[in-house]
């Protein structure tokens, strides 16, 4: 069994079930005990900002917020610095422990023994 979950989430609200799927995902796997970084890629960038969680919206679905607190609480949640840049999303713009960071820290991450990776 993999010791760590590393979940790239590439869709926000333009694609809803998918989105919700990777949340749901990392949130199920914190809460069983296994180490989750999730990566905030392309419209999921949004997420990584006070409030734009709460926005979002799925009939049938855990509320995202939810989810969001509950990764990063115990897990390590990233947001890809090309993604950031191109939304003008800088440091002091995101949630307190929300890092960004770039392929380079996501390949390092995937490649290490013991991960399963998987993209959204």
């Amino acid at each position: 069994m993999a010791k760590k979950l590393v979940i790239k989430v590439t869709a926000g609200a333009d694609a809803p079930e998918r989105c919700s799927q990777a949340f749901t995902v990392a949130a199920i796997a914190v809460a069983s005990g296994v180490e989750v970084s999730l990566w905030l890629t392309g419209e999921s960038s949004w997420f990584a900002l006070p409030g734009r969680a709460a926005e979002f919206e799925l009939p049938h679905a855990a509320p995202l917020p939810d989810l969001l607190e509950s990764i990063r609480t115990a897990g390590q949640i990233t947001l890809c610095t090309q993604c950031a840049a191109r939304r003008d999303i800088t440091e002091k713009d995101v949630l307190d422990g929300v890092r960004i960071a770039g392929a380079q820290v996501f390949v390092s991450e995937i490649m290490a023994d013991d991960v399963q990776a998987l993209v959204y």
